[in-house]
Formats: structure tokens, C-alpha cells, sequence
């Protein structure tokens, strides 16, 4: 997989037009499908106002987010009800976060989110454009990357190392398992693998996630069943081999 660009086949007047340009002839050209392996990404017609790619093999789809700097906690996104009603519908695209330095003329990192954890709880309502904007009343929304488990997150290039292909589809398939579940049963257990994130630790006891009881209970007001409700998240991750269970309480992440 290559850094760098290829010479634009298109000038702009807007430098953003031209990273924008840039960007996407970069994904056409280097990137693979991590879902199938497929080796190509194809472009969907320009202004399709859901994706930007899509795999011809699998059909899975892809929206690119770039920019020169990092990524920070918040990624700003589109209307806050569509958002919702795509995540209700299971309709998300896939999330690609391509940094990129114009200097250089070289891709920096790639990370691509799966559309199996856009859950509600990684979807923030900004609020509503004030009544002198041009599209006065218009609420947008910001999709929490900080809130998207470690496992979420999958690696193409991470500070200019390129990541073996092997261990991306490797990566991709250990949380395959989250694609057969509704999208309810998806967000609580997206919500709790990112609790264990937040310990820090491969090895951790039913304890310190019960920790968690009042950020889930602020998420889920109408569940008052919040520690059952873990045990079972729990246990569902261990069967689907993303915990071992080592007795007593404590549990153990495979990586």
C-alpha cells in the first residue's frame, strides 16, 4: 500500500476541493475492503448524500472523512434525525478517517470504523443553527470517536506504518459477531466493551464494570435492570470469544 499521491488529474481553486480530489483518487487506488478482502474500493457518483465508496464484492459502503489534523473526540456529521433513522434502519456506511499532510503529499493514518458500532450513544445533537443562519433551525450532530471501543477502531496506516493486511481482516472479523445482533442489542454492547476500554487493563473483574452503573443508567434511563443487563453483555462477549472468563468474577480481554 503506497503513501503518497498521485498527481491530481484535476485543478481546484479551493484547497479543500483539491484535498477532497486528492483523497479520494488515494482510497480508489490503495485501499481494500476490509470486510472481504476485495481488493478495491469504487467510487460512488459524486454528491450521493449517504457513502463515498463501496465494495463490488460484498456491497458494504464507505463514507471518507479527511483533514490534515488529527481527529479529535468529536467528529462533526450530517442532520441529527437522518443519522438516527440510519442507525435505527442499520443503513450506516462504513467510517474512513484519512489524515493527510499536502506538504509531504503523503497519506498519515487511515482508520476505518465499522457501521456495526454506530450505536445511538456515539451520536451527539448539536444544536439547532441560530435564526439568522441560512438554514436557521437546521440540527447537525457529532459522531463521539472517543466513544467507539479500541476494537472500533481498525488501522490501515497509523503514523505512517502501513498495517499488514492479515491483521486488519484479522481485526475486522473479531467483531464480526456484532452484525447479527439488532441494532439495541448492538449499542449495549458497544457501550460496555467501551467501559472495559476505559479500565485500561487486559484483565478486569464484574466489579469494576458494575462501575459504570450510572453512565449506562444515563444512557439507558428506562432499563432498571443496569447489572443484570451487564452480565449479560458480558457473558455474550465471552461466547463470542471476545472475553475469557477466568472465575470469581474476573474476566480477561483476547487480543
Amino acid at each position: 500500500m503506497k503513501l503518497g499521491f498521485s498527481e491530481p488529474q484535476r485543478t481546484f481553486n479551493s484547497g479543500s476541493q483539491t484535498a477532497r480530489s486528492i483523497t479520494e483518487s488515494w482510497v480508489a487506488e490503495s485501499m481494500f475492503c476490509p470486510n472481504c478482502g476485495n481488493a478495491r474500493l469504487h467510487q460512488f457518483p459524486a454528491n450521493r448524500p449517504v457513502a463515498d465508496f463501496y465494495c463490488a464484492n460484498c456491497n458494504d459502503q464507505y463514507e471518507l472523512k479527511s483533514q490534515k489534523k488529527e481527529f479529535g473526540k468529536k467528529l462533526a456529521n450530517g442532520a441529527y434525525e437522518t443519522k438516527i433513522q440510519r442507525l435505527q434502519s442499520d443503513t450506516s456506511p462504513n467510517l474512513i478517517l484519512l489524515k493527510y499532510s499536502l506538504d509531504a503529499a503523503e497519506v498519515r493514518s487511515v482508520c476505518v470504523i465499522p457501521r456495526r458500532f454506530f450505536v445511538p450513544s456515539i451520536v451527539e445533537k448539536r444544536k439547532p443553527l441560530a435564526a439568522k443562519a441560512r438554514r436557521a433551525g437546521w440540527v447537525g450532530s457529532n459522531i463521539l470517536i472517543g466513544n467507539v471501543p479500541s476494537a472500533g477502531r481498525i488501522y490501515f496506516i497509523q503514523e505512517g506504518v502501513v498495517v499488514p493486511k492479515e491483521d486488519i481482516l484479522s481485526q475486522w472479523r473479531k467483531t464480526a459477531f456484532l452484525d447479527e445482533q439488532p441494532p439495541a442489542a448492538r449499542g449495549w454492547l458497544a457501550d460496555v466493551m467501551s467501559c472495559i476500554d476505559q479500565l485500561e487493563a487486559t484483565e478486569f473483574s464484574l466489579e469494576q464494570v458494575y462501575g459504570f452503573e450510572r453512565y449506562l443508567r444515563s444512557i439507558y434511563p428506562e432499563n432498571n435492570n443496569i447489572r443484570p443487563k451487564i452480565r449479560q453483555q458480558l457473558q455474550f462477549l465471552r461466547d463470542n470469544g471476545y472475553l475469557e472468563f477466568r472465575g470469581n468474577g474476573n474476566y480477561r480481554l483476547i487480543r
